[in-house]
C-alpha cells in the first residue's frame, strides 16, 4: 500500500464513521474498486484511532459535564469547578452511555468473524444501504422531534443500543442506524446525533484496545501514521459539518446518497 491510499483510506473512514452512510461499506468496496491490496489489521486499527481522537476532541466539553455528573451521583463537589452551563444531559448520562453499549459491544466480541468474512458481501452491502436508508428517511419524516437529551431514559438507551448491535452488518452505519432510533424516539436531529457520537466512544474504543495487540506485533509505520491524521482530521470535520447541517435541513441527502452507492455496486460489481 502506498501513502497516498493510506491517506484516502483515513479520510473515507473519518467521514464515513460519522456520517450515516457506513464506514465498513466504503472501506469494503473501494479496494475491490481500484484493486488496492489489503491494508491489514494494524492498519484498521490505525483508522479507528484516528476516528476516536476526532469524536474525543469534539466533544470533550460534553465529556466534562458528563465527569461532572458523575461525581456528583457520588456528592464529589468541592473538588469541581462551576459546573458547565450547558446542561445536555441528565444526571445518569454515564450510566445510560453504558447500558446501551452492551449490545453493540456483545455483538463485536461474538459476530466480529462472521462480519469480517461472510457479512462482507456486495449484494448484502447494497441491501443494507438502501434498506437502512429508508428507516433513517423514514424515521426523519414522521419524527416528532421535540425530545432532547436532558429526556433521555432507560428505555431509550435499551433501544439505541439493540440498533447499535446491527451495525456489525456492513452497510448498515452505526451511526445511522443509531441516528434513525433515536429519531423514532421522538429526539431532535441534533439530539439524536449527539447522543449517537458519545455513544461511538465506548465502541470505538474497545474496538482499538480488542486489536491493538496487532499494532504492537505488526508495528507503526508511515502507512499507519498517515492513516491516524487522516482520520482523525476528516472525523472531526465530518462530526462538526454533520452537527451544523442537522440544524438546517433533513437527513434525506443521506438516503439518496446511499441509494446511488448501492447502485453503483450493483452496475460495478453485480453484474
Amino acid at each position: 500500500m502506498e501513502i497516498s491510499q493510506a491517506i484516502v483510506l483515513g479520510i473515507i473512514q473519518g467521514l464515513t464513521e460519522f456520517l450515516p452512510i457506513s464506514s465498513s461499506a466504503h472501506l469494503i468496496l473501494l479496494p475491490k474498486f481500484f484493486h488496492w491490496p489489503d491494508p491489514g489489521l494494524a492498519f484498521d486499527v490505525a483508522l479507528h484511532l484516528g476516528t476516536l481522537l476526532a469524536v474525543i476532541t469534539y466533544f470533550r466539553a460534553d465529556l466534562w459535564e458528563i465527569f461532572v455528573h458523575f461525581l456528583h451521583q457520588f456528592k464529589i463537589k468541592q473538588i469541581l469547578p462551576n459546573q458547565n452551563k450547558k446542561q445536555f444531559y441528565p444526571d445518569k448520562i454515564l450510566s445510560l452511555l453504558v447500558l446501551a453499549t452492551i449490545p453493540g459491544a456483545l455483538a463485536g466480541y461474538f459476530l466480529n468473524d462472521l462480519a469480517e468474512q461472510a457479512l462482507r458481501n456486495p449484494t448484502l452491502i447494497a441491501f443494507t444501504l438502501v434498506f437502512f436508508g429508508g428507516l433513517l428517511y423514514w424515521a426523519d419524516l414522521i419524527s416528532r422531534q421535540r425530545r432532547s437529551l436532558k429526556n433521555l431514559n432507560f428505555r431509550d438507551a435499551v433501544l439505541i443500543g439493540l440498533s447499535q448491535a446491527l451495525a456489525i452488518i456492513p452497510g448498515t452505519s452505526r451511526s445511522g442506524v443509531t441516528i434513525t432510533t433515536g429519531l423514532f424516539l421522538n429526539f431532535n436531529r441534533r439530539a439524536a446525533a449527539r447522543f449517537s457520537f458519545l455513544l461511538s466512544i465506548p465502541i470505538i474504543l474497545g474496538a482499538v484496545l480488542y486489536k491493538m495487540p496487532a499494532l504492537f506485533s505488526q508495528g507503526v509505520g508511515w502507512y499507519e501514521i498517515s492513516g491516524v491524521i487522516a482520520a482523525a482530521l476528516s472525523g472531526y470535520l465530518a462530526i462538526a459539518g454533520l452537527m451544523k447541517f442537522v440544524n438546517q435541513t433533513s437527513y434525506k441527502i443521506f438516503f439518496w446518497y446511499r441509494l446511488g452507492l448501492a447502485l453503483i455496486i450493483w452496475l460495478f460489481l453485480l453484474r
